[in-house]
């Protein structure tokens, strides 16, 4: 990618880039379609077994922190490998990483739901499951430009998105009764299905692509990562937008406390695994909303201008927590924390003109591996706090903490900044 330079671009061309790409023509691209399919079919099995993972363990332990550190144990791993294993998205083939990772997580899922199976071995399962997510994710994120170019590749984002949080929605809002039908065993099991499920469609309707690295050299993991790094926080727009990513990290963190606030809002009228469920459904079907909407209603030009509002959004409601409402306000506000959690469109979008094509599964990688680590310290500090004050101060507090931090990062993103981009003009520029 070329430097970048801010001008004003001929009015026909502005025009063209400005134009918003509809729902059916990124529908209408194959490739972008299994990948579309694989990804929320894999992530329905992965909703039931969260919920199952988090009902199994405060089975067995009655500890909020317990259950908040195996919850949390879905994001650590990222810490440990995530960086290194992000890069093999840009050594080897994207799609044969994803499979090889598919199929290995089949198998590890499959153990985990082999009855009686020990407390800590479950654990080291849970850990190389989502340990193998990093080049997965990466991989998947640095194919979609491939497949999707323009305004494309944002519409196709939310459509993803749009997805992804409705099954999580369905997953989370099922699961808890899903699972009261036939125990989390079985739902892990179901789980291990749709991997092998989601490399079958990535097989048969994904083309194969030679490795992005096309000068026939691969550097060490070590060299890739340090490079990595160096691209992604050495430019300050960059830094900025990868902070906005890691807000999540406040917001995520009521679904990791999600069980035993279901046990304060218990009023008899709904078993605790179903007011469960509803509480992690919530946020994924503001998101739902909130996509939709910003995708569809909001130009390109003006997306990464409310990005700021939306990220305060995202963190404020839950403040609502401290007053200690009913199960009713408290959906309500966790609904609408999704809607703002729209703006990770915007950054996204931002994000991906910025990074040259052959580097894009590294920097991909190193975001959503550090996005994993703050999802997964923010729910471990979580359930430490709730464990000694109760959930809904603990929830109240993230979201407060989170503003503050969301009007902080807005102000710094509407600095003027030498050689400052924007998105219409750094496709243009690219």
């Amino acid at each position: 990618m070329g430097a970048k330079q801010t001008r004003r671009l001929p009015g026909r061309h502005r025009r063209a880039l400005e134009r918003q790409a509809t729902y059916g023509e990124v529908i209408a691209v194959k490739e972008f379609r299994a990948l579309w399919y694989a990804q929320g079919f894999s992530l329905l099995g992965d909703q039931l077994a969260q919920v199952a993972l988090a009902v199994l363990v405060y089975q067995r332990t009655g500890s909020p922190l317990a259950t908040a550190a195996v919850y949390a144990l879905t994001y650590l791993p990222s810490i440990v490998g995530g960086p290194l294993l992000a890069g093999l998205a840009d050594r080897f083939a994207r799609r044969g990483v994803m499979l090889v990772c598919d199929v290995i997580r089949a198998l590890l899922v499959a153990a985990m739901a082999v009855p009686g199976m020990p407390f800590a071995v479950l654990c080291t399962l849970v850990f190389f499951v989502v340990l193998l997510s990093a080049p997965f994710s990466a991989a998947r994120a640095a194919l979609l430009p491939e497949v999707l170019e323009g305004d494309k590749y944002v519409v196709g984002s939310a459509l993803q998105n749009m997805t992804n949080q409705a099954v999580q929605m369905l997953g989370f809002a099922a699961g808890g009764a899903v699972i009261a039908g036939m125990g989390p065993y079985r739902a892990l099991a179901l789980d291990a299905a749709t991997f092998l499920g989601s490399a079958l469609i990535l097989v048969t309707g994904v083309g194969r692509r030679p490795a992005a690295a096309r000068d026939g050299t691969r550097p060490s993991m070590w060299t890739m990562t340090a490079a990595g790094a160096k691209l992604v926080f050495g430019s300050r727009e960059l830094r900025t937008l990868v902070l906005f990513a890691w807000l999540c990290g406040f917001y995520i963190l009521p679904e990791g406390i999600a069980v035993p606030y279901a046990i304060e809002l218990y009023t008899g009228d709904l078993p605790v695994p179903v007011i469960t469920g509803l509480l992690m459904a919530a946020m994924p079907t503001g998101t739902v909303v909130g996509a939709f909407l910003f995708s569809r209603f909001v130009a390109p030009s003006r997306r990464l201008r409310l990005m700021g509002l939306l990220a305060v959004l995202s963190c404020a409601p839950l403040a609502v927590t401290a007053l200690r409402p009913p199960l009713a306000v408290v959906l309500a506000a966790w609904v609408l924390s999704g809607v703002g959690g729209a703006y990770q469109l915007a950054a996204n979008a931002a994000f991906v003109q910025c990074v040259p094509p052959e580097r894009r599964g590294q920097a991909f990688g190193l975001v959503q591996s550090g996005l994993m680590a703050v999802q997964g310290i923010g729910i471990l500090v979580g359930g430490f706090a709730a464990e000694r004050v109760g959930p809904e101060p603990v929830v109240a507090a993230a979201g407060i903490a989170g503003a503050i931090v969301a009007a902080g990062l807005a102000l710094m993103w509407s600095r003027p900044r030498s050689g400052r981009t924007a998105p219409v003009e750094a496709e243009a520029t690219a």
